[in-house]
């Protein structure tokens, strides 16, 4: 692979990374939110950066998958190294019970606390 090839690779895995991301954190997921992802993914913007059938636009598709899956699959792995975890998280989010000394998670996001919080950003 020539070094654009592996540009537009890297340009797929980043998207597909932040795709799965995107989606595994959100508080529900439709069929729209999905073809809304497709749709911006594979549009014009795309298919001008990396014309069709071109070895680019596959480097990109391979990228895309490649970020996709890695996201997952680490994901698996950090879950099932971890003391108390099961495939249950994966289902509905069960985590096993804190110790004494452990603070509960209450469900906010650090990102959102305190002046951004209040910015709305």
């Amino acid at each position: 692979m020539t070094f654009i090839e592996w540009g537009a690779f890297a340009f797929g895995a980043v998207i597909g990374w932040f795709t799965y991301y995107v989606n595994r954190y959100r508080a529900s997921v439709q069929l729209a939110d999905v073809a809304t992802i497709v749709g911006a993914l594979g549009g014009g913007a795309v298919l001008a950066l990396f014309p069709e059938k071109t070895r680019l636009f596959a480097a990109y598709g391979l990228g895309l998958a490649a970020g996709f899956f890695v996201y997952f699959v680490l994901l698996v792995i950090m879950v099932w190294r971890a003391k108390g975890f099961t495939a249950a998280y994966f289902l509905d989010g069960r985590r096993p019970a804190l110790d004494e000394h452990e603070i509960a998670d209450d469900g906010s996001h650090p990102m959102l606390a305190g002046e951004n919080a209040a910015a709305g950003l």
